[in-house]
């Protein structure tokens, strides 16, 4: 059983690690979805990637996510994939690690990067999603 601690332990060890559009390796560059799906293969949560989508919204996040994840019910816990829209549309996860914090690869700042939920992130949660079976 995965726990919430190994989640977000594992998404630490990307802190760091460059930024780049669809990028699935640790060693060079990820994305937002990259950093998701790495931390579950590494501990063994059962994940399929998804390829080929837009740096662009294109409404294919969310249905990519309903078959992998859970809906939170109740209150976040560290751990859990926080999901973010820009202009109304979902097209950026990152990991729960705290209430008020998350772990994301933001093209922005062109790297992994933990930091605090404010009102501008706060105002742009679309939802929570969760990994199945994780304690």
């Amino acid at each position: 059983m995965v726990t919430r601690a190994q989640i977000v332990g594992q998404a630490r060890t990307y802190l760091g690690v460059k930024y780049r559009h669809q990028g699935r390796n640790k060693a060079i560059a990820v994305d937002c979805v990259g950093l998701v799906l790495g931390v579950a293969q590494a501990l063994d949560i059962p994940c399929v990637d998804v390829e080929g989508y837009s740096s662009r919204a294109d409404g294919t996040l969310i249905p990519a996510l309903a078959r992998q994840t859970v809906p939170v019910i109740g209150t976040p816990q560290p751990g859990d994939i926080v999901v973010f829209h820009w202009a109304g549309e979902p097209m950026h996860l990152a990991i729960l690690t705290a209430p008020d914090r998350i772990i994301h690869a933001f093209a922005i700042n062109r790297f992994v990067c933990e930091h605090r939920i404010d009102e501008k992130w706060r105002r742009m949660i679309a939802c929570y999603r969760a990994f199945p079976g994780v304690e």
